[in-house]
């Protein structure tokens, strides 16, 4: 397969002219760093409304940063100087592209800016993005970076960790981007429907009734990185599969991306099932929040069983995100630290 999916790079550098240190004229005011931009009409999309987005940044990471038409002054320390002009060039550079800034694009900017340049195929986290047919999308998170990464660089990649840290929004988007490029010929979605075991016949209306409501944060995702025709078609013509995992059984999968949402809810046997479908030309993706297990009690996980002993085989890679990664509502950040925090202090007690 060919690798190219799941970066892009940009084919202009941003260049931010450093005018050199201002002194504040004697006035003993902190020496600052002068930034200047070519495009005045970026500035707007740039700075945010009511530059709330400048204040977002001075307000992460301790700087001071004062407008002076199309420059910016940045004062504070001059580690934190660093920070703030790589956020502003990553924003910028954005903006160039078309791309909207949101308050969500900043904070990703701000994560980034933490996490050290690191040798890649396609460059740092400034240039390094997945372009679908309706959007680019870029990592918003250190560990984020570190997922793309793996998916481009292994046949076989698991990501763990809490809600909102994008394991499978960016996997459905690496997936896209594949099938539009024409790396692969189709795309299929898993994930174990309702309980491990997979008993829909108590629920109303047939099969894909049953099933769909358990599948939907899959088509959701499909859906905002793909045009609605594309999905529509690709549903019919079975270009993209969105099934539960009891569908998987007995068949090989050639050529496609295969993701298996919830993997954390399969038992160790339907765990090896579906890692054994992974055909010619194809790539996986297996994605589990391992503190979310619904399995009965005495069922070990299968994805926990799969990590255990797979981690040492080539072609494989495993990413761990952390609630730092979460890039939904800081609320929810805040929230998921609350329950490890009180998971840390029961586990002694149970021990």
């Amino acid at each position: 397969m060919n690798p190219r999916f799941a970066t892009g790079s940009t084919t202009q550098k941003v260049k931010l002219p450093e005018l050199g240190p201002d002194t504040g004229a004697g006035s003993g005011e902190a020496e600052s760093l002068i930034l200047a931009f070519d495009d005045n009409r970026l500035l707007a999309s740039l700075f945010g409304e009511h530059d709330e987005y400048l204040a977002l940044i001075e307000s992460r990471l301790n700087v001071s940063i004062t407008p002076r038409g199309n420059r910016l002054a940045l004062r504070g320390d001059p580690d934190a100087r660093d920070s703030a002009r790589t956020v502003l060039m990553t924003l910028y550079d954005k903006a160039r592209k078309g791309i909207d800034i949101t308050k969500g694009e900043v904070e990703g900017a701000i994560r980034m800016s933490a996490e050290p340049a690191l040798p890649s195929q396609k460059g740092d986290g400034s240039n390094f993005f997945v372009r679908t047919p309706r959007k680019i999308i870029n990592p918003r998170s250190p560990g984020q970076k570190r997922y793309m990464e793996a998916i481009l660089r292994s046949e076989l990649v698991f990501g763990t960790g809490p809600a909102g840290t994008g394991k499978t929004y960016l996997a459905v988007a690496c997936a896209a981007a594949a099938l539009a490029e024409g790396s692969i010929d189709r795309i299929v979605l898993s994930r174990p429907a309702v309980e491990a075991g997979e008993r829909l016949g108590f629920l109303p209306g047939d099969m894909k009734e049953k099933v769909d409501p358990y599948l939907r944060p899959l088509y959701d995702a499909l859906y905002d990185v793909l045009p609605g025709n594309v999905v529509a078609r690709g549903l019919a013509d079975q270009t993209i599969e969105v099934a539960p995992l009891a569908f998987m059984r007995g068949r090989t999968l050639s050529s496609s991306f295969i993701i298996l949402d919830e993997a954390q809810n399969t038992t160790s046997q339907q765990m090896k099932m579906f890692l054994t479908r992974l055909g010619e030309g194809s790539r996986m993706v297996v994605n589990g929040d391992p503190t979310q297990i619904d399995l009965p009690p005495g069922i070990t996980s299968g994805l926990a069983n799969a990590l255990s002993l797979l981690g040492d085989v080539d072609g494989i890679d495993h990413v761990a995100f952390t609630a730092a990664d979460i890039v939904r509502h800081p609320l929810v950040t805040r929230i998921v630290n609350a329950y490890e925090a009180a998971s840390a202090v029961q586990r002694p007690e149970k021990s």
